[in-house]
């Protein structure tokens, strides 16, 4: 019985996202940015990443653009292993809403290793509230580049 239920409620789960309008849609953390441009967007959101200490670390303009950071401590104790730095990458996706001049923007978090080595990027997703932990950010270059 509660195999059913489970079920029962990943089906109206998975059923209540696909029918969310794009506009709401993205996930965790993903905002609307009203009236802009993905020139906008990427100009707002450089500012606002190397305000954080993040660099610029590639571009799928005007789809997505990442941006690296060392992981710290934390990160390389997680992730990474004796004499492996760890840096976290975050791609910023990009995806113009049909009908309007409006962005959805959402983030992707990723670690690294051997980020920056030509051919030897280890990226590892990181899943769930790591995406939720740019909200703000990405409200702030919501902000600069068009509300």
């Amino acid at each position: 019985m509660k195999r059913l239920f489970v079920l029962l409620g990943s089906l109206l789960m998975v059923s209540g996202c696909l029918n969310a309008p794009v506009q709401k849609s993205g996930g965790l953390g993903s905002v609307t940015v009203h009236d802009t441009n993905a020139t906008a967007v990427m100009a707002a959101a450089q500012s606002v990443f190397a305000a954080r200490g993040y660099t610029f670390a590639g571009s799928d303009f005007p789809d997505a653009v990442s941006f690296d950071k060392p992981a710290g401590a934390f990160g390389n104790a997680m992730w990474g292993s004796y004499g492996d730095p760890q840096t976290i990458r975050v791609k910023l996706h990009m995806r113009p809403v049909p009908g309007t001049d409006d962005m959805r923007l959402s983030t992707q978090v990723f670690t690294v290793g051997n980020a920056g080595v030509s051919g030897f990027d280890q990226e590892r997703p990181l899943i769930g509230l790591w995406n939720a932990e740019f909200g703000p950010m990405l409200k702030e270059i919501a902000r600069r580049a068009g509300d």
